[in-house]
């Protein structure tokens, strides 16, 4: 057990370290308000400039410095804050850059030869109130933002847990199956973005609401035997929520398995892992809480980038026989030629896939698990891998492939827009937590 999860669970709250900017050679800060450094020095508000050097960093502003490290407290905690500009959405298709605000204390390391990084050192439940308005939309119903704030605290705490080896991804001649977990951070506890839970600062915090779901839920957690629970979520499951294992390593987690998402969370028959229920699942309009038309929710519950995104329910995409195959050699670097087929081999029960085989001219390749699969035939990630393929010309040498597609993430844990809509009909968020964690506890391990 860490000291910080001890340190929860009696009584008191922790504080984390969040990378807000990653292995840059130099980062532009502004304080808005006096802030003090380790040696007791005064910083003045205003705009600085951190530059990687040989040793650590040199600093020009209203005060200069050259040290292996800055960390930066403010004189005043609740009126003081900082600013960076961040990316946000990084590798996604809302990728974008913007300037945030944040509480705390600011801490510049040297990360690598040539490379800064800024850590946001902050209290736990501060940080929360900015992940729920930066992942949903302040406006949320109530009982929803409850839920949120349980499982963001839980999703935090569990990554304080030091865990075990875990089984090495397959990287074989015809074979290629990663998962991307989120790796212990060297140098902070979480990242700010979407790798991890998207934290933008102060930024994002523009209702009462959020600061009530927060307050009335502090301190409580999911647990399930005794230890915090890995609360997974993302923005759409599509109709079903998947299994920890479809996404990550084969490893049975009780509280993330699949769960129809609707009032009756018996899963499909026959179930999604046979091809023609899938095929059937995904090209229908099944109802489902996430199959949300609400238009006024819609627009309280997601971030206005997030809105750019209508067709989260059912997608579709085109990609051509050539297309495909330079989006596998770029993105994997395999040339498997001209795409010819691309072959489901297996699927988890919201019907994502977890092993594709691309067939090219070249040679074929086996992908997985889901991640792979979505990164390998976009730009930047397909919504998510539940998905069946149609061909346009001749089967043998199709011209163009089509996916037609259902949800928007990996689909295991809670479904934050099933989650909303359930709270927009009447759920309250333990109705909510159960609903997409079952079989979890609700705790309280600090006021």
């Amino acid at each position: 057990m860490s000291d910080r999860i001890a340190e929860a669970r009696a009584g008191r709250e922790p504080r984390i370290a969040v990378g807000v900017i990653a292995d840059k050679p130099a980062i532009r800060f502004q304080l808005h308000g006096a802030f003090v450094d380790g040696r007791g020095q005064s910083w003045p508000a205003g705009e600085y400039l951190a530059e990687a050097a040989d040793v650590g960093m040199r600093v020009a502003g209203a005060r200069s410095e050259r040290a292996p490290e800055l960390r930066l407290t403010p004189g005043d905690p609740l009126a003081d804050h900082f600013s960076l500009l961040a990316t946000i959405g990084i590798d996604f298709h809302w990728q974008r850059d913007e300037e945030q605000r944040f509480a705390g204390a600011l801490h510049i390391i040297a990360s690598g030869a040539g490379r800064l990084t800024a850590i946001d050192e902050v209290p736990l439940e501060t940080y929360l109130a900015s992940v729920i308005c930066s992942e949903m939309g302040a406006g949320s119903p109530p009982e929803f933002l409850r839920s949120h704030a349980v499982i963001s605290r839980s999703w935090l705490l569990a990554q304080l847990v030091p865990r075990g080896e875990t089984a090495a991804p397959v990287d074989e001649p015809g074979e290629r199956i990663r998962w991307y977990d989120r790796d212990a951070h060297r140098d902070f506890d979480v990242c700010a973005d979407d790798h991890c839970q998207r934290y933008q600062g102060l930024t994002r915090i523009t209702s009462p609401w959020v600061a009530a779901a927060v307050q009335d839920t502090r301190g409580q957690v999911l647990t399930h035997a005794g230890a915090v629970c890995d609360a997974r979520f993302y923005k759409c499951c599509g109709g079903v929520t998947e299994d920890f294992g479809v996404a990550w390593s084969d490893t049975a987690i009780p509280y993330l398995v699949p769960v129809r998402d609707a009032a009756d969370p018996a899963l499909p028959e026959p179930p999604l892992t046979d091809e023609q229920a899938a095929r059937a699942f995904i090209t229908g309009d099944p109802p489902a809480f996430c199959n949300c038309r609400d238009a006024a929710l819609l627009s309280s519950i997601l971030p206005s980038y997030d809105q750019e995104t209508a067709d989260f329910y059912r997608w579709q995409v085109r990609l051509t026989a050539v297309s495909a195959a330079e989006l596998v050699s770029r993105k994997l670097g395999v040339e498997v030629g001209r795409v010819l087929a691309l072959t489901p081999l297996s699927r988890g029960l919201s019907g994502r896939i977890d092993r594709l085989r691309i067939a090219g001219e070249r040679q074929a390749l086996v992908v997985g698990k889901e991640l792979e699969i979505r990164r390998a035939l976009s730009e930047s990630h397909l919504y998510s891998s539940a998905f069946v393929v149609d061909t346009e010309g001749d089967p043998a040498r199709p011209d163009a492939f089509v996916l037609h597609g259902a949800g928007w993430g990996h689909g295991v844990g809670l479904c934050q827009i099933g989650a909303a809509a359930m709270a927009a009909q009447g759920y309250d968020h333990r109705q909510i937590l159960a609903h997409y964690y079952p079989g979890a506890q609700l705790e309280r391990w600090y006021r």
